[in-house]
C-alpha cells in the first residue's frame, strides 16, 4: 500500500487516482476526511500521532507526509516558531527507535508542533523491515531546514535523497506556490522532476523541448477561452433593466452570477453594463467628466469600458495581487477565508467623451474557484461550510505538483491533460 500521513482532503490522492493507484490516508479533520470519502478515497480518521505503525509493516510501498508545521508559521501568535529545537530534537530521538515525545511535547508552546516529527516515528518503523521503496514530503518552504535533518536519516539506511524547493506553477499548476520537498528512493536516484513549464516561454533547443509559459488563472478557470464565459457584472441589471446582480455592500460570487444569468460568453472581454454613477474608479482615478449627483448616468454598451479583472489575497495593504492573465499568488486561507477577493480595474482610462464607469466591487472567491487554482476538478466534493471547504483547498498539496512528484516512483509519466481543470 502507500500511506499518506496528514492526508487532508486528498491532493496527493487525487494524483494517485489520475494515475489508477490508491492510498490509505490517515486524517483527522472530520471535514477533510468526509470529502475524502466523497472523493472515493480510502481514509482512516484518526490522530497520526497516536496511530500504532504495526499495521503498516510488510505492506507498504511508499510513505507520503505533509504534516503541520506550527513550529515554521510566520501566522497567528507565532508560540510555534519556539518549539523549533523541540521537533528536531524529536527527530533525532525518534530515528533511533527512541520516543521521548511525552516529554518534550509538555515543553512544546503549542502543542501540534511536534506533528511535524511523526513521518519519523512511521519510517523508523518501515525500516526494520526495509520499507518502504520510496517517500515523499511536502511543507512550506521555511521547513526545509526540518527536511535537511530527515535526509541525513534515510540516507544512512541506503536511500538516495534529494531536498529542495520547487515552484508549483513550473509544473502547470496556476499558482507561484514555493514548497519545501523530499523526496527519498531505495531503487533510484532521487532528483526532482523536471520542470514544465516557466514564467516566459523557451522554445525547443538542443539540450531538449522548451517549456511553456505558466498556465494563468484565466486559462486554469476557463476564463476568456473562445468557448468558455468570462464574468460580465451587471451593476444596474441588464439592458432590459431588473435588480442589481451586486447591490451597493453586497459580495455575491462569481458563480452566483453565472447561475444568475449575468454571466456571457464574451471571450473578447469582461463588460460592465451600468445605469448608476458609482464613485470608486472617481476616487482612485480621477473623473474625466463631472455629473451632478442627480444626473441619470448612461448605460455602458458592448463597446464601452472593459474590466481587468485580478485575484487580491487579502485585504492588507501588502497583499498580493494577481491579474488574470497570471497565475495566482499562494492561496492560504485562514479564519477570514472570503477576503480572498476577485478586483476589477478599468482596462484603460476614459476618454473626454465618456462617462466614469462604475466599478464592480471586490466578489468573493468560491470554493471551486480556489480548487481549481489547485488543480483540483470542478467537480470535487468539498465538505463542510465555506471555512471549512477554504481550510482544506489552502491546505492541500496541488495535486498537478503531486503528480509529477511521484510518477517516477510509480513509473508513469505525467499527462497535464488528465489533470481536468474548469469544465
Amino acid at each position: 500500500m502507500i500511506l499518506d500521513l496528514f492526508a487532508g482532503p486528498g491532493g496527493w490522492s487525487r494524483a494517485l487516482a489520475v494515475f489508477g493507484v490508491r492510498d490509505v490516508g490517515l486524517e483527522w479533520d472530520e471535514w477533510a476526511c468526509k470529502t475524502r470519502v466523497a472523493a472515493g478515497q480510502l481514509t482512516i480518521r484518526t490522530d497520526v500521532a497516536m496511530y500504532p505503525t504495526w499495521p503498516f509493516l510488510g505492506r507498504t510501498s511508499g510513505l507520503i507526509a505533509s504534516p503541520p508545521c506550527q513550529a515554521w508559521s510566520m501566522a497567528g501568535k507565532r508560540l510555534g516558531l519556539l518549539d523549533q529545537p523541540l521537533v528536531h530534537t524529536a527527530v533525532e530521538d525518534l530515528a533511533v527507535g527512541r520516543d521521548t515525545r511525552e516529554r518534550l511535547l509538555a515543553a512544546c508552546r503549542d502543542e501540534r508542533s511536534l506533528l511535524a516529527a511523526e513521518p519519523m516515528r512511521y519510517l523508523h518503523a518501515l525500516n526494520t523491515v526495509g520499507e518502504p521503496e520510496w517517500v515523499a514530503m511536502e511543507e512550506v518552504p521555511d521547513v526545509l531546514p526540518l527536511w535537511k535533518q530527515y535526509a541525513a536519516v534515510p540516507r544512512g539506511w541506503g536511500f538516495s535523497v534529494w531536498y529542495g524547493i520547487l515552484n508549483a506553477a513550473d509544473f502547470g499548476v496556476p499558482q507561484t506556490r514555493r514548497r519545501a520537498i523530499l523526496i527519498a528512493s531505495r531503487v533510484r536516484t532521487a532528483q526532482p522532476p523536471t520542470p514544465t513549464h516557466a514564467q516566459v516561454a523557451e522554445p525547443d533547443s538542443l539540450f531538449g523541448p522548451g517549456r511553456a509559459r505558466w498556465v494563468s488563472m484565466a486559462e486554469a478557470l476557463g476564463w476568456g477561452a473562445t468557448d468558455r464565459p468570462v464574468p460580465t457584472v451587471c451593476a444596474g441589471g441588464g439592458p432590459g433593466g431588473g435588480p442589481e446582480p451586486f447591490p451597493s455592500g453586497s459580495r455575491k460570487s462569481l458563480s452566483d452570477a453565472r447561475e444568475r444569468g449575468t454571466w456571457m460568453p464574451r471571450p473578447d472581454g469582461v463588460l460592465l453594463q451600468s445605469r448608476r454613477e458609482g464613485t470608486g474608479w472617481k476616487a482612485r482615478h480621477g473623473a474625466r467628466q463631472n455629473r451632478a449627483a442627480d444626473a441619470p448616468a448612461p448605460t455602458f454598451t458592448a463597446d464601452a469600458h472593459r474590466w481587468s479583472w485580478s485575484l487580491r489575497s487579502n485585504n492588507q495593504a501588502n497583499a498580493t495581487v494577481r491579474p488574470l492573465s497570471e497565475p495566482a499568488g499562494t492561496l492560504f486561507f485562514g479564519h477570514r477565508a472570503n477576503e480572498c477577493t476577485w478586483v476589477a480595474e478599468p482596462a484603460s482610462p476614459p476618454t473626454e467623451d465618456t462617462d466614469t464607469p462604475v466599478v464592480p466591487e471586490p466578489i468573493r472567491i468560491t470554493a471551486r474557484e480556489a480548487g481549481l487554482l489547485q488543480t483540483f476538478p470542478a467537480d470535487y466534493p468539498w465538505a463542510g461550510n465555506k471555512g471549512q471547504q477554504f481550510s482544506q483547498i489552502g491546505n492541500a498539496v496541488p495535486p498537478l505538483l503531486a503528480g509529477h512528484l511521484l510518477a517516477p516512483h510509480l513509473g508513469v509519466t505525467v499527462n497535464p491533460d488528465d489533470f481536468t481543470l474548469a469544465a
